[in-house]
């Protein structure tokens, strides 16, 4: 596994062992990042279940200006902080443990881009789109990437939030979702 483009192309992430965690593999990576390639520059990014950190640290390669990442392993958590150091980026970065659904209830800040890839057999995905719509979480123009099985039926958002295009990779679907202004 490695960093695709940007300042720390090329560079390898160290990688979780055991099948806890299932990585974002690369077609399906780059494929998120052609997809959110010109709302990436700037950006304050959230990378929710991060595991290794992949998704949030290609982010900061290519521009971001701070990732923060939430995994509830330990281990992941251990893994994060070595593949941000290695990266260069733990100046833009703040690694956090624990339940993503208690980070989200107690978070004070807004992101303008974030990324949701919990395990797929779990209500992960639902529970955590719908606390940070309750809690209005994204900036204006924000947006969640959402990684999930083909067949998961994500939830429709209450206003601001609306759901954009699936993307599908094999048994791989990847989700949009936008925060409108609130005109």
């Amino acid at each position: 596994m490695r960093v695709i483009t940007g300042t720390a192309r090329g560079r390898k992430l160290k990688e979780l062992s055991g099948m806890d965690t299932r990585p974002t593999t690369d077609k399906v990576k780059e494929s998120i990042f052609n997809i959110v390639q010109f709302d990436i520059e700037g950006r304050r990014v959230l990378d929710l279940f991060a595991g290794t950190g992949q998704l949030g640290i290609e982010a900061l390669s290519r521009g971001a200006e701070k990732c923060v990442f939430v995994d509830q392993s330990r281990q992941a958590v251990k893994v994060i902080q070595e593949n941000v150091v290695s990266t260069g980026f733990e100046n833009q970065s703040r690694v956090a443990a624990g339940d993503a659904i208690a980070f989200l209830t107690s978070c004070r800040e807004k992101f303008s881009l974030a990324f949701l890839d919990p395990p797929y057999a779990s209500d992960l995905l639902d529970r955590a789109l719908l606390k940070m719509s309750e809690i209005d979480i994204m900036t204006e123009n924000g947006i969640i990437v959402c990684e999930s099985a083909l067949d998961k039926v994500l939830p429709t958002l209450p206003g601001p939030y609306e759901m954009g295009r699936d993307y599908r990779y094999g048994k791989i679907k990847l989700t949009l979702y936008h925060r409108r202004s609130k005109a």
